[in-house]
């Protein structure tokens, strides 16, 4: 028993540096979910900010279709925006007669940050909706324009009433990066896989399992507690 045990640690830190960093050279490993859950949430949160707003323009061209982007992506899988993605977008691009590599791992902080923009989009419309309308009411008195209310005074309300639900959609994103291992890109789950065929042991599947889902959970967990935190706090304070 104390020999399968010691088996089970030394195979847990001979393989920890390849899943945690990935191979020598090269991104890879939770270090590759990480870089591909900021990339993702930064391009879906500008996005979604211009698509949420979007939702609120008087002008029906505009209101019409960013209402209908919003609900597409919001409501279609993961999984199939991120084969979309894989098989659509091309290997290799031609830029200024130089051919550029398209990474596996960008076209997957691509598609995921689809889902990301329409939610965050949800969020924005939520946030300006609950501003009382006096505010708007006050600016237009002062003579500010629609876009002047937003950027100086709308915009900076609504930036913590959107935080907590910013942070809560990233520990998402970065739990649902795994994914793209079905993919073939060299993440944590894709090196993993790759341990356990390697050592070909049958009983370290749910010790290394169970070591990969507490890297995601020591990532996620101090961000979903930080939310609980904020929402608490600033609930207090606009009360």
């Amino acid at each position: 028993m104390m020999q399968d045990q010691a088996g089970v640690i030394a195979a847990l830190a001979k393989w920890s540096p390849l899943m945690f960093w990935g191979p020598p050279g090269q991104i890879g490993g939770f270090v590759l979910n990480v870089l591909v859950s900021f990339v993702s949430m930064a391009l879906g949160s500008a996005l979604g900010l211009f698509l949420g707003l979007g939702q609120l323009s008087s002008r029906s061209l505009i209101a019409g279709p960013s209402r209908w982007l919003t609900q597409f992506f919001r409501n279609s899988p993961w999984l199939v925006i991120l084969f979309y993605f894989m098989l659509l977008l091309p290997y290799t691009m031609r830029v200024a007669g130089a051919e550029i590599a398209i990474q596996g791992w960008l076209k997957a902080a691509l598609a995921f940050a689809l889902p990301i923009m329409a939610n965050v989009a949800e969020i924005v419309r939520g946030a300006v909706r609950s501003i009382p309308n006096g505010q708007w009411e006050a600016a237009e008195s002062l003579a500010f324009g629609r876009a002047q209310t937003l950027r100086m005074i709308i915009l900076p309300q609504c930036a913590r009433r959107m935080i907590p639900p910013l942070m809560n959609w990233y520990a998402i994103l970065l739990m649902a990066t795994p994914m793209m291992s079905i993919l073939g890109v060299a993440d944590v789950m894709t090196l993993t896989r790759d341990a356990l065929a390697s050592e070909n042991k049958s009983e370290l599947l749910i010790p290394m399992y169970l070591w990969l889902m507490s890297w995601f959970f020591l990532a996620c967990y101090p961000i979903a507690r930080s939310t609980v935190q904020l929402e608490r706090r600033w609930a207090v304070a606009e009360g």
